[in-house]
C-alpha cells in the first residue's frame, strides 16, 4: 500500500523537483523537509579520529534501551500467581516469542537464543514507538520560551538512523554464522547452503548463489525495518503541513490543501502506530529467528 501510495506521488515529487514546477507552485526554498532527518551533534566527542558525538538518534537509541530495561525489569518483579492486566498482555507477548522461536528452532536454541530475541522485539517496538510522539528534538527551528530557546516538536526514530537497524541485523548475521560453524564446521555449514537434490555441476552456481543471498541478507534485514519507518514518518511530514510550507501558497490555498492533507496525516499515523511499529518487529525477530534456526538444522 505504502509502495504504491509512494509510487503515485513521485511524479508529483519530480514536478516540483523541476524548474517549471518550481515557477508555477511558488516552491518555499527556504523549507529543506530533508533536514527533519539531519543529525547535528549535540555533544561533540572525538576519540581518536572517530566521530561519538551525541545526536537525538543515539538520545532515541538511549531512550528506547532505557525503557526496555526498565519495562522488561519491572514486569519480571510483577510475575503473580493471580496475574492481573498487565501480567495477561505480558503473557501474551511471551507466548508470541515463544512461538517465533519455538516455530523455527529446537532444543536448546529456543532457551538459548529466546532472550536476545524477546528483548530485540520490545527494543524494536519501543523504538518505533517513540518515533511517533512528537518531542522537542529540532534543534535548527527552535521557539521562544520565557526567553528560553526550545528545539522545536519533530517525529524521528532511532529505527529510522540506518545505522541502528544495520547494527541489529550484524549482531543476528554474526550469531547465526557463529552457531552454524558450532554445530556442522565451516566447511559443513556452507556445503548445507546448497538445497539437498542439487546434483552435478549445478552445486557450483548454486552455491555461489547462496552465498551473495547470504550477505544480501544484511541489507534486506536492515533496510526493510529502516525504509518503512522512515516512508512513515516523510508521509506524515508531508502530510501533516510539509507540502503546504513547500508549496509555500496563499492563506487560503494553504487551508484548503492542509484540510486534505491533514486528514490523511491522521490516517497515516494511526496506522503507522497501530500497525506497521509492531509489525516492523515482528517481522524483524521472526527473520532473525528463522536465520539462527536454519544454520544448526540439518536441511537447508
Amino acid at each position: 500500500m505504502r509502495a504504491r501510495l509512494l509510487a503515485l506521488l513521485a511524479p508529483f515529487a519530480l514536478l516540483l523537483a523541476s524548474p517549471a514546477g518550481a515557477l508555477a507552485l511558488n516552491i518555499n526554498e527556504n523549507y529543506k523537509p530533508q533536514n527533519e532527518f539531519k543529525l547535528e551533534p549535540w555533544i561533540t566527542i572525538q576519540i581518536g579520529g572517530v566521530d561519538l558525538s551525541i545526536t537525538k538518534a543515539v538520545m532515541y537509541v538511549f531512550v528506547a534501551c532505557a525503557l526496555t530495561i526498565l519495562v522488561l525489569t519491572y514486569v519480571a518483579k510483577r510475575m503473580e500467581q493471580r496475574p492481573g492486566r498487565l501480567q495477561v498482555v505480558v503473557e501474551g507477548y511471551y507466548g508470541l516469542i515463544e512461538t517465533i522461536t519455538k516455530g523455527n528452532m529446537e532444543g536448546a536454541m529456543v532457551r538459548k537464543w529466546f532472550p536476545f530475541l524477546a528483548t530485540v522485539f520490545v527494543f524494536i517496538w519501543f523504538s518505533n514507538m517513540l518515533g511517533y510522539l512528537p518531542l522537542p528534538t529540532n534543534t535548527e527551528h527552535k521557539v521562544d520560551i520565557f526567553g528560553m530557546q526550545i528545539p522545536s516538536l519533530a517525529l524521528y526514530a532511532a529505527t529510522a538512523n540506518l545505522a541502528v537497524p544495520l547494527a541489529l541485523t550484524l549482531v543476528v548475521w554474526f550469531s547465526y554464522h557463529i552457531e552454524g560453524f558450532r554445530a556442522k564446521g565451516v566447511i559443513g555449514f556452507y556445503k548445507g547452503l546448497i538445497p539437498a537434490g542439487t546434483e552435478g555441476a549445478m552445486r557450483i552456481p548454486i552455491f555461489f548463489i547462496e552465498i551473495i543471498s547470504d550477505f544480501v541478507r544484511i541489507v534486506s534485514l536492515s533496510v526493510r525495518l529502516f525504509a518503512n519507518i522512515l516512508a512513515g514518518h516523510l508521509l506524515i511530514l508531508f502530510m501533516g503541513g510539509g507540502l503546504v510550507v513547500l508549496l509555500n501558497l496563499a492563506i487560503f490555498g494553504s487551508v484548503i490543501l492542509g484540510a486534505v492533507t491533514g486528514v490523511m496525516a491522521v490516517a497515516f499515523f494511526i496506522f503507522e502506530v497501530g500497525l506497521v511499529a509492531t509489525l516492523q518487529a515482528f517481522i524483524f525477530t521472526t527473520l532473525s529467528a528463522i536465520y539462527l534456526g536454519g544454520a544448526v538444522s540439518a536441511e537447508h
